[in-house]
């Protein structure tokens, strides 16, 4: 176990930590398990007819086949394309335990003007603990490359992507993808990921009831998903990837955090191990950014920054993959 006795603390960019001062009731700090119910009755979901209109998408809905039954997904395709499309693969946040398929499809859908985003409404623990989550999105992910003709998206460039809990579910998909060999991703597009259960980071102890989502909050959520064998020794990769043993042959990742949160240095060490094993990452620590500070505070100059650096990772991405081979 890593511990801190120090109370210092990287300092909140004087945007955020004006909003994090000025409205402490948008953000959740802790959470305690008998919490949950609360947190989810107090959130309202966007609409996403009006999420997909405002992006220029079409909105269909469809289901795909797991081993829990069905799957909804919504499709949100750019209006006016022809042929195929590349997909984001989109995995929502709530840290395992709340959430909606229409949370953060706005901000997916302004990575890139030209991509589809297939949102993926996957079952929540407690009531469906790991690997119920996991599956449903490599059901998704499997029917979306499956039926890509009939969708108008292109099965070679998939890339999956989510959002704190989302980001884990994503990094945790490719991990899945990898160790059954099939589909291929082209990326995954990792925005403050929640990859270790162990939950025992310098930086979680170090902004533990501060800022948005601490360490009690996290360890709630991944005893929500894990049950009694969260943090001990026997917790596989495809439910916590910093777990992995081998982080080589996965598709090119993108991760991004900021600097005063609980996932600063497991999100890393990721990108560290990565590069270890001979893999490709883009890693971006972002200073004084709080967990979630782009959603938080839309227009402060470091969360537009941060936007604009992945989509400028995913715009590359994209090119890449549609290059001609030397």
């Amino acid at each position: 176990m890593t511990t801190s006795t120090t109370t210092a603390r990287p300092p909140f960019d004087p945007e955020v930590g004006a909003v994090l001062a000025a409205r402490p009731d948008d953000v959740v700090t802790t959470l305690a398990p008998d919490e949950i119910a609360g947190l989810r009755a107090r959130a309202t979901p966007p609409d996403l007819t009006e999420v997909a209109a405002a992006a220029a998408r079409d909105l269909t809905w469809h289901e795909a086949r797991g081993p829990g039954g069905g799957v909804r997904v919504a499709l949100l395709r750019p209006r006016g394309t022809s042929g195929p499309v590349p997909v984001l693969l989109h995995l929502h946040g709530g840290g395992l335990v709340v959430g909606t398929v229409a949370d953060d499809v706005a901000a997916a859908a302004a990575l890139h003007p030209g991509c589809a985003v297939a949102s993926v409404d996957y079952r929540l623990a407690p009531e469906d603990p790991y690997p119920a989550a996991v599956e449903d999105a490599y059901a998704a992910l499997s029917w979306l490359v499956a039926h890509a003709e009939e969708l108008g998206v292109d099965p070679a460039r998939v890339v999956v992507t989510g959002v704190s809990a989302g980001g884990g579910l994503a990094a945790a998909v490719a991990l899945l993808a990898r160790q059954r060999g099939w589909p291929t991703l082209a990326g995954q597009l990792l925005v403050c990921p929640m990859l270790d259960d162990r939950n025992d980071s310098a930086s979680g102890y170090q902004m533990a009831g501060v800022g948005t989502w601490d360490r009690t909050a996290n360890a709630t959520a991944w005893a929500a998903y894990l049950g009694d064998a969260a943090g001990g020794p026997a917790t596989p990769a495809t439910a916590s990837p910093a777990r992995a043993r081998h982080l080589g042959g996965l598709p090119p990742a993108y991760v991004d955090v900021g600097s005063a949160e609980t996932f600063r240095d497991e999100c890393v060490q990721f990108a560290a191990r990565i590069w270890a094993d001979g893999g490709d990452a883009e890693l971006h620590v972002w200073p004084g950014g709080c967990h979630g500070f782009d959603g938080l505070v839309p227009d402060a100059a470091l969360s537009i920054d941060a936007r604009q650096a992945r989509t400028r990772w995913l715009d590359r991405l994209l090119r890449r993959s549609t290059a001609p081979a030397s």
